[in-house]
């Protein structure tokens, strides 16, 4: 078998860059190895980015933001920091009167207890709902429902 006489016989298949059409001159999106490179991006610059300028000295600015974790409110005092006035405080407690207080007059009315012993409800702290204010400034921090 013997070639044609028109057409040469290619010595060598063609490289990758040929096949694919890769032109090693024209600037990539993606860094290309270099020879001695592996392909597995270690060792590889990242491409520049077009229109902006390579970072100098500019200063960076950090910010800082605390997460307050949710406070949970209970029958008794905690000690937090107030988010109104950032001052490390400790509640101070309200009592009023709320669905329990109001069922238990009820229930006490229900009973027969009808010449002023259902009021007693509304005398007992332990059936009330609680607010929790700031005793710095006064804000309604949380509220216990009972």
């Amino acid at each position: 078998m013997s070639a044609p006489s028109g057409n040469p016989v290619p010595t060598a298949p063609p490289s990758y860059e040929e096949t694919v059409g890769i032109n090693m001159n024209y600037p990539q999106p993606y860094p290309v190895p270099g020879p001695g490179q592996k392909p597995d991006g270690k060792g590889m610059n990242p491409p520049p980015y077009m229109g902006q300028s390579a970072p100098g000295n500019n200063p960076v600015t950090v910010q800082t933001v605390y997460v307050q974790q949710p406070v949970v409110f209970y029958d008794r005092p905690i000690q937090m920091c107030c988010p109104s006035c950032n001052q490390l405080i400790v509640t101070r407690l309200s009592y009023e009167a709320g669905a329990l207080t109001w069922l238990s007059c009820g229930g006490l009315c229900l009973l027969g207890c009808i010449g002023g012993c259902c009021l007693f409800p509304f005398c007992i702290d332990a059936l009330k709902d609680v607010d929790h204010t700031c005793p710095k400034c006064n804000t309604l921090l949380g509220s216990y429902k009972r």
